[in-house]
Order: C-alpha cells, then structure tokens, then sequence
C-alpha cells in the first residue's frame, strides 16, 4: 500500500515488548546494516493525555529504537558481537524523527495528497484496526489537529515530529 519493499520482523511478540539489551542489540544491527540516514520512531515517552498513543509496546519500541540510535549503533564498542561475529561496523543516524502529539513537534509534514494511502494500510493492518469503527475519523481528526498546530491552511492535515540531531 506504500511502497515499503523492506520490512524486518525482530520476532517480539504483541503485547510483551520491553526495553531489553537484546532488543537493542538487534536494532543496532539493522541500523548498521542499512546505515540509514534517517530513523523514524515512536516516541518514548508516556503521553498522560492519550492512552491511546501511549501503548507500551509503542513506548518500548520508541525507547530501544532512541537507545539502538545512541549509543548502540554508534558506539564500535556497544554490541561488539555486531562488528566481530557480523562484520557490521558502526553507523551514526544523521536526523531521527521522533513521532509527536503537537507540543513537542518542531516539524510537520502536509499528508493531505497522502491520507487516504495511510487510511488504506491501517485497514489492512486489520489484527491492530479491524475492531476500529471510527478508524477514519480519529486518523483525521489527529492530522486535523497537527495540522493546525503546524498553521496550515484549514482542511490540510499534517504528522509532527521532533526532529533530532543524531551524528
């Protein structure tokens, strides 16, 4: 539906992800693989203001992808197993985005020409989305809200994100 050619599955199962070494272990080794210049993560944080946007699954996966980021796929000492078994040397992610809720955001994106694209792979997503009845309706009304808070035009929606210098 978007055009990903590339998915990696790290085998950790719905429902029981935590920040663990070996978690972050295997981060860094997709980021050392790929070398990336860009990485594009949930946020780490708890967002009191939205249990929905704070699962702990997205919460462990924002924090050991920040962690896999810096220091671990940085660091030639971090995981040496990565550089002496595998051969993967060490990367530094230039930027990493941090997806927001609009108050910590310093940069949006414009996905109106792009919406309904996202719609159609949230639905077909539909072990996480198929008991969803207003699906449509709160990824609008959250792009409708970051879209105001990026100052875009009205019936423009938008994605905000922390942008991070991660050299």
């Amino acid at each position: 539906m978007l055009g990903v050619t590339d998915v990696e599955f790290l085998g950790c199962p719905d429902g029981r992800l935590t920040v663990t070494h070996e978690l972050r272990r295997d981060i860094s080794r997709v980021i050392r693989r790929v070398r990336p210049t860009r990485v594009v993560l949930q946020s780490p944080q708890r967002e009191l203001r939205s249990m929905y946007g704070s699962h702990p699954d997205h919460i462990a996966a924002g924090e050991a992808a920040m962690c896999a980021v810096y220091p671990d796929a940085c660091n030639p000492f971090a995981h040496p197993e990565l550089l002496g078994d595998e051969g993967l040397a060490e990367h530094a992610v230039a930027q990493t985005w941090v997806m927001s809720g609009g108050e910590g955001a310093d940069h949006y994106v414009d996905i109106t020409a792009t919406f309904d694209r996202k719609l159609a792979a949230l639905e077909a997503h539909a072990s996480q989305t198929g008991h969803l009845t207003d699906l449509e309706q709160r990824m609008r009304g959250w792009g409708e809200l970051q879209s105001r808070a990026a100052g875009l035009p009205a019936g423009h929606l938008a994605e905000g994100y922390l942008v991070l210098d991660t050299r």
